[in-house]
């Protein structure tokens, strides 16, 4: 998700690398559905494994793509190739009889620990390489994928990994956001207080281990930190004044940053929730709200670093983004107002906003090929 990394980066061929995230990806929606509970034939053995195949079959792929490329050995491609088996292997076992008859998540999450083992040693070698602050943020980033995946390998329930996955993917975004700051004059205290939100992280992610709500109420405390700081010093609040595509990566960031600090007011709010509409909020307000807006910000920039394919970038690309950001809106007022067909209609429009994000993405880089 990092945005100064444009050149095509030589790895694996690229039809062979989205194809085990993408169908992760695409299942893993279906499943989500399927929890609202919205009908969706075939869906329902995939619903108890949307977590797994969001966060490891998808992101842990993803962000391991993106990584090996930048590092550039070819051993670093295992991380990817062993987390996308592992949303395969679910997958294929999922669609036949098996389901019904083994528990299938350890086999997964034996491959997905795998996986988070292969990206620790992608960012200890980058570390070793460059030992700044932003690389070891992700490679601590990384010890959570790691830990969260490990978890579901010592047989915790889904709930268990939330914690130590969600310290990945906010210090991930963090570490890559605070590389990209390097451009700006730095400010007296800035260090501090990134140190200080993630130092809450950290604790939180430790402290949940022994009692959940006191874990997360770190959580939502360190949320809050670094949302503060991204939205005030990310180099975002210049680039929107841009036009085009660069002020369409900052809009999207910035409006990622207003949903990390609503992530940790909900988790501060209603602490120790696993299940349940304020759990759901709490969750979505993180995982779609501030993941996503990133992940929708720089994937004209990603999909052409890592396959080499142009991006043609038109201003259809606020569509997805609109309705991702608007059916959020209403999903979270449906939980937090007991209006179950609020959160079922804003779950399903999520969805659909990703899908249509996924349309125009694919469009935007035929396009690129024939210019």
């Amino acid at each position: 998700m990092n945005s100064e990394r444009q050149a095509p980066r030589r790895g694996p061929n690229p039809v062979v690398l989205a194809a085990p995230a993408l169908a992760a990806l695409l299942f893993a929606l279906a499943a989500g559905l399927a929890r609202l509970p919205l009908a969706v034939p075939g869906a329902g053995p995939f619903a108890p494994f949307h977590g797994p195949l969001m966060v490891s079959g998808f992101l842990g792929t993803v962000i391991a793509a993106e990584r090996a490329a930048a590092l550039g050995r070819p051993w670093a491609w295992g991380a990817v190739a062993l987390n996308g088996l592992g949303a395969v292997l679910l997958l294929v076992c999922l669609a036949t009889p098996l389901a019904g008859l083994v528990n299938l998540l350890p086999a997964g999450a034996f491959l997905f620990t795998a996986g988070g083992v292969g990206l620790v040693a992608i960012f200890a070698a980058i570390v070793r390489r460059e030992p700044r602050l932003h690389n070891m943020l992700m490679a601590l980033g990384a010890a959570g994928y790691l830990l969260g995946n490990a978890v579901l390998l010592a047989g915790r329930p889904v709930p268990a990994a939330v914690p130590a996955w969600s310290a990945f993917l906010v210090l991930t975004i963090t570490g890559e956001r605070l590389e990209l700051n390097r451009f700006l004059r730095p400010r007296r205290g800035d260090t501090a207080i990134v140190g200080l939100g993630v130092a809450l992280l950290v604790l939180g992610v430790v402290t949940a281990a022994v009692t959940r709500p006191a874990g997360d109420r770190l959580l939502g405390l360190a949320f809050l930190v670094l949302a503060g700081w991204l939205g005030a010093r990310d180099i975002a609040r210049r680039t929107v004044r841009m036009a085009g595509q660069t002020r369409y990566t900052a809009i999207c960031l910035l409006a990622g940053y207003v949903w990390l600090a609503a992530a940790g007011l909900l988790w501060l709010a209603h602490p120790g929730a696993t299940a349940g509409p304020l759990y759901d909020a709490a969750l979505h307000a993180l995982f779609v709200g501030f993941v996503f807006s990133m992940i929708l910000g720089h994937a004209p920039i990603i999909v052409p670093a890592l396959t080499g394919r142009a991006v043609d970038y038109r201003g259809h690309f606020y569509l997805p983004l609109l309705l991702l950001h608007g059916s959020l809106a209403v999903r979270l007022l449906g939980d937090l107002a007991a209006l179950p067909a609020w959160r079922r209609w804003g779950g399903a429009l999520d969805v659909a906003a990703l899908l249509l994000f996924l349309a125009v993405m694919v469009a935007a880089v035929r396009r690129g090929q024939v210019d």
